[in-house]
């Protein structure tokens, strides 16, 4: 089974935010998650968003794949970087 890290939908008609999470591949991304890593409000100006830095380093080293929104604010927060200096 893939583990991914993606957003999941919150918040009401227009005025949506986002929960960073952890889920398995085949579960719908409003489904059961395994573990929330933060939050995504891209309606704020600027838009805002918070991650726990130490559980993404952790699902990330174990394996969990990121989707392309996520993949970008991770990249912005600087956990990426982080993450790819600890493989390497």
């Amino acid at each position: 089974m893939t583990v991914k890290i993606r957003l999941k939908r919150m918040g009401k008609k227009r005025n949506a935010s986002y929960r960073l999470i952890v889920s398995e591949g085949s579960n719908a991304p409003s489904g059961n998650f395994i573990e929330e890593l933060g939050y995504y409000d891209p309606t704020t100006e600027p838009e805002t968003y918070e991650i726990d830095e130490q559980k993404a380093l952790k699902w990330l080293g174990n394996g969990a794949k990121p989707s392309d929104t996520v993949r970008s604010l991770l990249k912005k927060s600087g956990i990426l970087e982080k993450y790819r200096s600890q493989t390497n």
